[in-house]
């Protein structure tokens, strides 16, 4: 499983670094054919809503503490029945700790939907 992981990294690490090449010689051959207009179609788009980014403190902060009360839960049954949280094939930390940030998520979105019903 590690030497699929490893092999997907490199793959991905390669791909993005002959798209950022090729990216940076095709804007240099227009600028040099002096197609300044055309060099800004190869831009990323940005995002069309400032809004969805409005509050990054808050989505972190509650990322940050769902995940700190996912660690929390998850000491806590430890110290009831060990057997389930420790050993070699423990999937439930994992999905605690998952189901916690994903939770920290999804309040973000409503009280950020919360607002903008409210405009």
């Amino acid at each position: 499983m590690t030497e699929l992981i490893a092999v997907a990294v490199v793959f991905f690490g390669s791909y993005h670094i002959l798209k950022m090449i090729s990216t940076h010689l095709l804007k240099r051959k227009l600028i040099k054919a002096q197609q300044y207009d055309r060099v800004g179609i190869l831009e990323e788009p940005k995002s069309v809503s400032d809004e969805s980014n409005r509050y990054p403190s808050l989505k972190w902060g509650l990322v940050a503490l769902m995940t700190g009360l996912g660690f929390i839960i998850m000491e806590v049954l430890g110290l009831f029945n060990r057997q389930m949280i420790h050993g070699n094939d423990a999937i439930l930390p994992i999905g605690i700790l998952l189901v916690c940030v994903s939770a920290g998520f999804l309040m973000y979105f409503f009280i950020m939907n919360g607002k903008q019903v409210k405009k």
